[in-house]
């Protein structure tokens, strides 16, 4: 069994920073994709940012020049750096990650809010 563990949530004010950690341990094989999701208050999860084995990522446009998504392969780590919040970034944020033969895991969830 994969487990993920999500870190670095919390309360910030508007144009404040907050940088999110995710450590994936146990049986971890080759880990393919590893991504950021979230899900505000009554609205349907959504991907915030992408970055395969190689590095290549994928910004949802709404965070694009604000977050920045990064990966340490030998920690089988993925990192969120989010800069500029906003309000609508309030949300529970997800790691999830996809391993080569197709197995994805997801973490638990950490709460970012940000208030105005």
């Amino acid at each position: 069994q994969v487990q993920l563990v999500e870190s670095g949530g919390g309360v910030v004010q508007a144009g404040g920073s907050l940088r999110l950690s995710c450590a994936a341990s146990g049986r971890v094989f080759s880990i393919n994709i590893m991504s950021w999701h979230r899900q505000a208050p009554g609205k349907q999860r959504e991907s915030v940012a992408i970055i395969s084995r190689s590095g290549g990522t994928t910004y949802v446009e709404s965070v694009k020049g604000r977050f920045t998504i990064s990966r340490d392969n030998a920690k089988n780590s993925v990192y969120l750096q989010m800069n500029s919040l906003k309000p609508e970034d309030t949300g529970v944020y997800y790691c999830r990650i996809v391993d080569s033969g197709g197995q994805s895991t997801w973490g638990q969830g950490t709460q970012v809010t940000v208030s105005s």
